[in-house]
């Protein structure tokens, strides 16, 4: 395995569209990094150069300690999976693996040993004569991975492979993934636009938008400490909850009104996670009305309209003792909430 480092990554496309901002990154030697955010903002993008697959406009991409900024994909050792799983409907799974392996005129024994490898890991072995079409969608692309685990490649490359999967197979994959990377100790480099796959399976996130990357770091320091509004609204399920006002001093006045951790005088966003959002009377309790209550079963999520118009989400424990109508009371957890310039969006406190 090898560490990958971008280097001031920029790609211009036909038209003068930046699809890639002067990004610079580092994924560690065996470790597990996901680049996330909206479709468009440049992550797959990032992964097709170091794929080799695009040219980037200007900047650099070692793996190894070795550039391979323009070296042919081949020359590259990585292996990458796709969304789409990109297999050949007219060969068998066994055929599938096997191909890249074939091409390179790899002596026939050590693509058997490592085809069969690959697919007892991935619980396929008994799939192996089997055509595509006559796979499950998660078989497909349990295929597809060991199409590149036979390659023993210094780099895996994962573009969105699991957003073709429904919920249940999804959730499923996303632990096998992780647990493959444990057992392997590869350096993956994953990308999607769902921000739970991130923070679920990846050691270290970068959050993009527009071709740039506007924070990164574990997954839990994002959720915790976001350095921006964008990040903390992209960050997070259901999606922080936001409410206009001033912060004046060690206050924000606004529909909601708490102590805050900002000495600064200016227009400001509070972002409250849906867990700190408290319902009830109480000092700083601000009256609502609730809108919808959707129980989860462990929890439940309140939802609450103050009197400004502004719309909040609360997670409570278990059964919500509220319904749709009730008049509550809304305040922030002490010590929570995070603050944010309203002009751009930058923390205050």
């Amino acid at each position: 395995m090898a560490d990958l480092a971008l280097a001031r990554l920029v790609k211009r496309f036909a038209g003068g569209v930046v699809g890639v901002d002067d990004v610079t990154l580092t994924v560690a030697d065996g470790a597990f990094t996901a680049l996330v955010g909206p479709s468009g903002c440049g992550k797959t993008t990032i992964l097709r150069i170091v794929a080799g697959l695009e040219e980037p406009t200007s900047g650099s991409v070692h793996l190894g300690g070795r550039e391979v900024t323009f070296l042919a994909p081949r020359d590259r050792d990585v292996a990458m999976v796709f969304q789409n799983y990109a297999l050949y409907p007219h060969l068998t799974v066994r055929e599938n693996i096997a191909f890249p392996l074939t091409v390179r005129r790899m002596a026939p024994a050590e693509v058997t040993r490592r085809v069969r490898q690959a697919a007892e890991l991935l619980a396929i072995d008994a799939l192996l004569d089997r055509k595509p079409a006559q796979l499950s969608g998660g078989q497909r692309q349990r295929a597809a991975l060991a199409r590149a685990l036979v390659r023993e490649p210094a780099l895996f490359l994962f573009d969105e492979p699991l957003s073709n999967l429904d919920a249940q197979v999804r959730a499923q994959t996303r632990a096998e993934l992780v647990a493959l990377h444990r057992r392997l100790g590869a350096t993956m480099l994953y990308v999607t636009h769902d921000q739970v796959e991130a923070m679920t399976m990846a050691q270290h996130v970068a959050v993009m938008a527009r071709g740039r990357v506007l924070q990164e770091g574990a997954p839990m320091s994002l959720y915790r400490e976001p350095a921006s509004l964008a990040v903390a609204r992209f960050i997070g399920t259901p999606t922080i909850n936001t409410v206009a006002g001033r912060a004046t001093g060690a206050r924000f006045e606004g529909a909601l009104s708490c102590d805050a951790r900002s000495a600064s005088h200016a227009e400001a966003v509070l972002a409250v996670r849906p867990e700190q959002v408290l319902l009830g009377a109480g000092m700083d309790a601000s009256p609502g009305t609730v809108t919808l209550v959707e129980p989860l079963g462990p929890e439940s999520l309140v939802r609450v309209r103050l009197r400004s118009g502004e719309e909040l989400v609360a997670r409570v424990a278990g059964e919500a003792t509220c319904k749709a109508g009730d008049e509550v009371g809304v305040r922030v957890a002490p010590g929570a909430g995070l603050l944010f310039r309203a002009v751009d969006g930058a923390r205050l406190d």
